[in-house]
């Protein structure tokens, strides 16, 4: 196997640490769930991919690249952390990429590739639903079920606070001044505000006061980049629902169509639920 390529170590923010009680981002709830502190949110981590991924593919990966993520260990604020790709072999369009902490310990990993989407990390999961009547807190959802449609305006404001507090791990100019395409480029956890937040709509009824996490993160381009100061059309809904001891999930994807009509992004996701965390798993 080929030396794998490396990404600088960053010291990851949890910018999501003043969520309030009830987060995993918190410190005292994510401790009562046998964590080590507030949890790095997975899309924080994500951001610290493209820059290899421009090195491997090129600058189309933001037009028609994706990374596809399972998450294996939290981290906490401020731990450094470095992403890694094996280098593109010709012919073949995905690449293998992973994240470490810097004692070694795997944070996440999947894959990378362009044009060809469908043997990604995510993509390649068995992703049969399990019975119903096995699930406590997510058992009113349905393998085909809407998480609605919503039509929003991708402002710059968050993205470029975050560039200018230096909270965005390994930034990239095109997040800030521009970018070959004209408009600046959004950061994957810009794209998780969109495309991600608005269907959390759809999910919070069925997930109640239950702490939630993500397990898994797949963002694709087929019509892209994702540029700000655009409108968009987005399609959500649920893929599969299922348990695993610890946590109830469920995945669903989200699309985001630009007014021409086309998709320009997609978002395969895992949330999980935390079964310690909910009212109907403590009364036991």
């Amino acid at each position: 196997m080929s030396e794998a390529l490396t990404g600088p170590f960053c010291a990851a923010r949890n910018w999501s640490a003043d969520a309030g009680a009830g987060s995993i981002h918190d410190d005292q709830t994510a401790a009562t769930l046998g964590f080590r502190g507030g949890t790095v949110a997975a899309d924080v981590h994500m951001n610290q991919f493209p820059p290899l991924l421009v090195k491997v593919f090129g600058q189309q990966w933001f037009e028609r690249g994706n990374l596809s993520l399972s998450y294996k260990n939290a981290t906490v604020d401020l731990e450094r952390v470095k992403v890694f790709a094996i280098p593109l072999v010709p012919g073949e369009n995905q690449v293998k990429v992973w994240m470490e902490r810097e004692d070694g310990l795997l944070v996440c990993n999947g894959t990378a590739a362009l044009d060809d989407h469908s043997q990604s990390e995510l993509r390649r999961k068995d992703l049969r639903p399990c019975d119903p009547a096995e699930l406590k807190i997510l058992h009113q959802l349905q393998p085909g079920m809407s998480l609605g449609e919503y039509d929003v305006f991708a402002s710059t404001s968050k993205q470029f606070e975050r560039y200018d507090q230096r909270l965005i791990s390994d930034p990239i100019s095109w997040y800030r001044d521009g970018s070959p395409w004209g408009e600046v480029v959004a950061a994957p956890s810009t794209i998780l505000e969109f495309l991600w937040a608005y269907p959390m709509q759809g999910l919070k009824p069925y997930v109640g006061e239950s702490v939630g996490l993500f397990g898994a993160i797949e963002i694709g381009f087929t019509a892209g980049p994702f540029l700000l100061n655009q409108d968009y059309h987005l399609q959500s809904h649920v893929i599969c629902v299922g348990q695993s001891p610890q946590t109830e999930y469920v995945w669903y994807e989200t699309t985001a169509t630009n007014a021409a009509g086309e998709i320009v992004a997609t978002l395969r996701m895992q949330s999980r639920v935390m079964k310690a965390s909910s009212p109907v798993y403590q009364q036991e």
